[in-house]
């Protein structure tokens, strides 16, 4: 740990991010360090029991705690969501009616996320659900993963709510945070105790160095999907269950062995296997990593990262949580560091580019998209660009241009690398796919899909 803390502490200086708390279960037992400072404006130093923000890593808890519900039958993953919800309804009339907690778990549901400005009062998830009554579909009903932010979960914490009879934020606390012990878990802003929280940070230039954010929240929609601030150890506490059968660590049955293995090995594709994993199962991402399944869970707020690998095979849960980035090369290299010590598999790296591939670029060109996000794919001199439009303030505060421009390096028919020429930007993955109507019909990256507009 000694060499690790200082091969860490040069990283941070080499990324530009202030902190990070590094931690490791293994055999039931937990050990961990933290480098780095919480705040860059007070320099106040990281611990081991500094509070960071986990961004979509909530989404395991909140899978977790519904499974729960599963258990007690008062739930069926697979029954309508109108079956516990019946004023649920989408523009799409057949989707209202069939929709269900494992569309919603696995994020293939479709639906927009469009919900307007549901508040930020305790009804707010039930809010949500009511102002979806017009949203329209991305996609068809299970037709392809597209990673749905807020919204999906959001409607699982409604049915939550409905069942047991209490808020989200309550159940979270009856049903997880107290019986596993996470005394600095909260899952609502309020509740954080800000002298032991970290701040985010930003970063534009290696001369200015990280910046805090301008956004240092997420807004209560996103609650059930990225609201949970934690510290390593209550990450870590949370990993256990999963290794162990359902049991935390006091021996406290949190959920069955069967609702485990049906959280793990439940799951369908993702249409980009390489910069996450081949599968997302309920709550969880799957890896493939040389061949052993490894179980992810991911989070990023603007300006804080949490990662957590679980191991079955190996009985290994190791965690991340930083306030800067997110850097997908800081975390994999601590990562594979850290694994190479524990003798445990590491981390694949991305695939290389394929420069032999003969493609028809004409089925690639074309504009995807969501509200709020435009890529636009063009062949020039024989090869595919991507342009992205950044929204006009973002680019302002990150000294960026609106328009961002990128190569795309086929992997295969369907799976490209695209490398950045900023040096702060890690080398990203896309799928560009469904070639039904003949040219292809959706872009899928970082786990967003997006459908051809033109």
């Amino acid at each position: 740990m000694t060499r690790l803390r200082a091969r860490v502490g040069e990283l941070l200086d080499e990324y530009g991010i202030p902190s990070a708390v590094l931690g490791v279960l293994r055999d039931g037992e937990v050990a961990g360090f933290a480098v780095g400072v919480a705040d860059v404006s007070t320099g106040q130093p990281a611990t081991t029991d500094t509070i960071y923000q986990c961004g979509s890593m909530t989404k395991t808890w909140t899978a977790l705690a519904f499974m729960q519900l599963v258990d007690e039958r008062k739930v069926d993953l697979d029954e309508p969501v109108r079956t516990y919800l019946p004023g649920f309804r989408v523009a799409d009339p057949e989707v209202s009616a069939t929709v269900t907690p494992r569309h919603l778990l696995y994020h293939t549901s479709g639906i927009e996320e469009d919900f307007g400005d549901p508040g930020e009062d305790d009804d707010v998830y039930e809010r949500m659900v009511a102002g979806i009554a017009g949203a329209a579909q991305v996609h068809p009903l299970g037709y392809t993963h597209g990673y749905s932010a807020a919204l999906g979960y959001a409607i699982l914490a409604r049915i939550m709510e409905v069942l047991d009879g209490k808020r989200w934020d309550t159940i979270m606390s009856d049903r997880l945070l107290r019986p596993l012990g996470l005394t600095g878990t909260t899952t609502w802003r309020a509740q954080v105790d800000r002298r032991r929280a970290a701040t985010g940070h930003l970063i534009r230039s290696r001369e200015e160095g990280p910046v805090v954010t301008p956004v240092d929240h997420l807004p209560r929609c996103f609650g059930p999907g990225g609201n949970v601030n934690s510290t390593i150890r209550d990450v870590l506490t949370t990993a256990h269950v999963f290794l162990n059968a359902g049991k935390a660590p006091d021996g406290t049955s949190i959920l069955s062995a069967a609702g485990i293995r049906e959280m793990m090995r439940s799951r369908v594709p993702l249409p980009d296997p390489y910069m996450f994993g081949p599968a997302w199962a309920l709550g969880l991402i799957v890896c493939d990593w040389h061949g052993e399944t490894v179980y992810a869970s991911d989070g990023s707020t603007i300006g804080q990262n949490a990662r957590l690998r679980i191991m079955p095979d190996s009985n290994i849960a190791i965690a991340l949580l930083t306030n800067g980035g997110p850097r997908e090369t800081f975390y994999k290299t601590v990562f594979n560091e850290l694994l190479t010590d524990l003798h445990a598999t590491t981390i694949p790296d991305l695939p290389q580019p394929d420069r032999a591939a003969d493609l028809d670029l004409s089925r690639y060109e074309g504009v995807y998209g969501r509200p709020g996000t435009r890529y636009e794919v063009a062949a020039e001199g024989g090869k595919l660009h991507l342009t992205l439009t950044l929204d006009p303030m973002q680019a302002q505060f990150l000294g960026k241009p609106d328009r961002v421009r990128y190569e795309l390096l086929p992997v295969s028919r369907t799976h490209f690398l695209m490398p950045s020429d900023d040096p702060f930007e890690d080398t990203q993955t896309v799928a560009i796919y469904d070639f039904t109507q003949g040219g292809a019909q959706y872009l899928h990256t970082n786990c967003r899909v997006n459908p051809r507009l033109g």
